[in-house]
This record gives C-alpha cells, sequence and structure tokens, in this order.
C-alpha cells in the first residue's frame, strides 16, 4: 500500500504532462498596420502620393495624369473659385494624392499646401467638395538670449533664432533704439512662443511676450499686454506700465540706411560757393526702391512732383504737426487718405534735386520745420489707470523670468 501512494501521483503527473510536439498548434500573431490620420482623412484606406509642384505642372496635368475626368477638373476650376484658386498653384508647394486602393489608382482627393498650417482639400469623391482648412497647432514657450559682437541679426543667427526674431525686436524698440547703431556688448533676452505641427514640425515664430534689450548699459523692458481682448489690441509696456512706443517713429527707413545729411541751419555747399543754404530736413541714405515710412498716424495733405522735392508726399498729424518726405520714386498714397505710423507711403528714389538716392524727411511744429531728433516728441497714449493692477499682475513673474535668463 505504501509503494501504490507515491507511484499514483506519479502516473497522473506523467499522463498530465504527456504532450507530443503533434499536439503543440503554434497561433500565428498578424500585426496590423497602425492608423495613419492626416488631413481629416484616414490614409490607410487609399494610395498615397507626396509630391511638389513643379515647372509646367497645372491643378489640370496634375489630375489628369491620376484618372480625373477632365469635366471634374474644369468644375472645380470654374465653381470653387473662392476657395481654392486652381490657377495660383505655386511651384515648389507641396501637394497629397488620395488614390483608390484599385486598380485603376483614380485620385479621390487632392491635399495643396498653401504653407505649413494651411492647405484646400479637393474630394471628387460622390458630390465634389472643395475647402480649406488649417493643421492643428500647439505653442510652446521658449527662451532666447544673446550678447550683440556685430549685428543683432548676425547673433540671432549664430545662436540659431529665427530671423523674424529680428524684425519683431527692432519693431518693439523701434521709438527707443536704432538697430544700426548697436554697440559690440548690447544684450537681449526674450520669452517667447514658436509654433509647432503635430508637437515636432516647427512653424516658426508666433509671439514674443516679453523681453529685455540693454543698449550702451541702459536696461530696456519690454511685456505684451493685451488691454482690449474682444477686438484683440495689445502694446508693448516697460516695468513701470509706460507705452513703448511713441507718437513718431525715428526714422522713415525700417533697415538698411545711413543718415547722409542732418537738419544744419548752418550749412554751407561748395557746389553754390560757399553761401549759405540751409538744410531742413534729415537725408536717410537707402538704396532705391527702398519702401518710406510713414512716421505716425495722420491724413495726406500732399502727394504730388515739384520742382527741387521731386515725387513727395506731406501728411498732417495734428494741430501740431506735420511730416514730408522727399525724393520719392513712386508715391503710395493719395491726398486725403488716412495712414497709419509704419504704413508704406513710397519708395525711395533720386527725384528733383538730388545726388544720390534718400529720402529727405521734413518735420514741421506749429508750422515751422525743426529738427525731430532735438525734439522731446509726445509719447503714445499711457496705458490707462484701470489697467495698472491687472498689469503687475501679469508682468511680474514675466520680469522674475527674464532676470534669471542667463547669456
Amino acid at each position: 500500500m505504501k509503494r501504490l501512494k507515491y507511484v499514483l501521483p506519479l502516473f497522473f503527473a506523467f499522463i498530465a504532462c504527456d504532450t507530443t510536439k503533434d499536439d503543440l498548434v503554434e497561433e500565428e500573431i498578424v500585426e496590423e498596420d497602425p492608423i495613419v490620420q492626416e488631413y481629416g482623412y484616414i490614409l490607410n484606406d487609399y494610395n498615397v502620393v507626396r509630391d511638389t509642384i513643379r515647372p509646367g505642372d497645372t491643378f489640370g496635368v496634375i489630375l489628369d495624369a491620376n484618372g480625373v475626368s477632365q469635366s471634374k477638373i474644369f468644375e472645380v476650376a470654374n465653381k470653387f473659385k473662392d476657395s481654392f484658386d486652381v490657377r495660383r498653384i505655386v511651384v515648389g508647394k507641396p501637394y497629397v494624392l488620395l488614390n483608390s486602393k484599385d486598380s485603376l489608382n483614380t485620385t479621390q482627393v487632392f491635399i495643396y499646401e498653401k504653407n505649413k498650417i494651411e492647405y484646400a482639400v479637393v474630394d471628387f469623391r460622390d458630390t465634389i467638395n472643395c475647402y480649406t482648412d488649417r493643421k492643428p497647432v500647439r505653442f510652446k514657450e521658449r527662451e532666447a538670449s544673446g550678447i550683440i559682437t556685430s549685428s543683432l541679426s548676425q547673433t540671432m543667427e549664430e545662436e540659431n533664432l529665427s530671423p523674424y526674431m529680428t524684425d519683431r525686436l527692432a519693431n518693439i524698440y523701434a521709438w527707443t533704439v536704432n538697430f544700426f547703431h548697436l554697440q559690440p556688448g548690447d544684450r537681449f533676452k526674450v520669452v517667447y512662443t514658436e509654433k509647432f505641427i503635430n508637437d515636432t514640425i516647427s512653424a516658426g515664430l508666433h509671439e514674443i511676450k516679453a523681453t529685455y534689450f540693454e543698449h550702451r548699459g541702459k536696461p530696456l523692458y519690454a511685456f505684451n499686454y493685451e488691454t482690449d481682448s474682444v477686438n484683440q489690441i495689445r502694446d508693448y509696456y516697460d516695468e513701470e506700465a509706460n507705452n513703448l512706443r511713441r507718437a513718431f517713429l525715428k526714422s522713415p527707413i525700417k533697415f538698411n540706411f545711413r543718415i547722409s545729411s542732418r537738419y544744419n541751419l548752418n550749412r554751407r555747399i561748395k557746389y553754390y560757393g560757399y553761401k549759405l543754404r540751409p538744410h531742413k530736413g534729415t537725408d536717410f541714405a537707402a538704396p532705391i526702391g527702398t519702401p518710406i515710412l510713414a512716421t505716425a498716424d495722420g491724413v495726406v495733405t500732399k502727394s504730388e512732383r515739384r520742382g527741387g522735392n521731386g515725387n513727395y508726399v506731406k501728411i498732417r498729424h495734428n494741430g501740431t504737426y506735420e511730416t514730408q518726405y522727399l525724393h520719392m520714386k513712386k508715391r503710395n498714397s493719395k491726398v486725403g487718405e488716412y495712414v497709419k505710423q509704419g504704413d508704406v507711403i513710397g519708395w525711395v528714389g533720386m527725384t528733383g534735386n538730388t545726388g544720390g538716392p534718400h529720402v529727405c524727411y521734413r518735420f514741421w511744429k506749429n508750422g515751422k520745420q525743426v529738427d525731430p531728433f532735438k525734439e522731446d516728441l509726445p509719447l503714445s497714449k499711457p496705458l490707462p489707470l484701470e489697467y495698472h493692477d491687472d498689469f503687475f499682475t501679469f508682468m511680474l513673474p514675466l520680469k522674475d523670468q527674464l532676470d534669471c535668463i542667463s547669456y
């Protein structure tokens, strides 16, 4: 009996484990392709063709080669001009074809990328539909800093920052810093947001939230603050809630200029026998065709070509100030037109009495021509008091963030 006590468990254990190789069945694991969704379509359902517009390509040529009938092409070209003008496709722009998964491989959907974010869709399935849409964009906050060695744009390049950053900073500090006379050692810090598609593809600079610029040892803070959320009115204010903008720009030329002749009532010229010939303007030399900007809001009172002035425009800004812009190649404003600060009112030329391409900028105060660089020009409207508490609550954390950024 004792023997049976030990043998039986072994016997049943043997039966339970007695499986032969032939009895084993291997289960085949089939891996399915991950679902890929883009432009609002499941790409797995189509043969996907990605290409770019090449010289000689047209909407009709591309679609005809992919099995779309001429009648459908003609319908899109004539019926959907407001949504997608097929005549305006640009060489180098990407497009995507979603073709049927059958022997015909006919295009079902045509997608044209206008830029990194916006795209146009022509859907040929069933009733033809055409519309524009945008890729989902996320904004990431970033920080940057740099020390000027030669120019701001070169420093931006060295720090791998967007070239648009230079333009944005120049606009923010247009009333306080001449970016063509920066000093080695001038420095900046920036808190900004960058646009990203699918969290990985950069779509460029979005906005500058706050910045610090040190010019000739003078610190200049700027904070992007919204005073009207309905109309999305924003402006830049310093740490004391002062508006950085002044009523007038420092120059009617944005970039690539030099002052070739200043306001000088005692000027004498050799060509005229050293006779006294006062110069009541400031000459900004720049290449022909350089845009000339209105330095402040106002109404155009003159836009004509006359004598030594050549093509010129004159603007009345209020009851006190007027400005005039001489020697234009071409004018871009008419009498009676209201222009805003920074609007292009013409282009640098050599019309009238001039020895080289430039714009002579003249400035009137109470009917008398004066030197704008020696005038204490008025500031823009300050931040209303009712916004101060909210502004300081908004600004202080950003100021601390700027102060903690290292170079």
